[in-house]
């Protein structure tokens, strides 16, 4: 929950720091500001929700309950690591607005990666969610993904390395 009127300025000012940093915490906005020009401004920056005060306590447990019904990796549909960014309702990944050219199978590697980003990966999860069953996969075929995927990312400076964890599985963080 957030207040947009916080003692050092507006609590909007977090929302967009804490997606650039991967947080998909549920953001409900709170306050006495619910002119239409604010509820807009705070939805697009990226708020999950917005209630005006006074409100009834009713309603206000019913928006917790549908936040709290969202999976964990969804509340967004655009996630923001280093300079990347990944719209995963069009499958497009960007880097500082520009398009990054990502083939079918590295798309799904990334958005595996992203969707669990600063947790490991296992293998066996990468290998479903980038192959179907009846695809005949090469015991390398994962390990080549990455490796093309890696090497588009660091080209275009994305900000994040994928680490491989040897006969584990992968992990995606943003560069210091």
């Amino acid at each position: 929950m957030l207040d947009r009127q916080l003692p050092d300025g507006d609590g909007l000012s977090l929302i967009p720091k804490l997606r650039a940093r991967g947080n998909l915490v549920p953001v409900l906005v709170l306050t006495v500001r619910g002119d239409l020009a604010d509820r807009v401004a705070g939805l697009d920056q990226g708020a999950d929700d917005y209630l005006a005060k006074p409100f009834a306590l009713e309603e206000f447990l019913a928006r917790l309950r549908a936040l709290l019904r969202r999976p964990a990796n969804m509340q967004s549909d655009i996630v923001r690591a280093g300079r990347l960014s990944f719209d995963f309702v069009n499958r497009e990944a960007s880097i500082a607005g520009v398009v990054v050219d990502l083939t079918r199978r590295e798309i799904l590697v990334l958005e595996a990666l992203l969707r669990r980003m600063g947790r490991m990966v296992p293998r066996a999860l990468l290998m479903e969610a980038v192959f179907s069953l009846d695809d005949e996969v090469q015991p390398n075929a994962l390990d080549t993904q990455v490796s093309r995927l890696r090497r588009k990312l660091t080209e275009a400076d994305g900000g994040v390395t994928i680490n491989g964890v040897r006969g584990v599985g992968y992990l995606l963080r943003e560069t210091p």
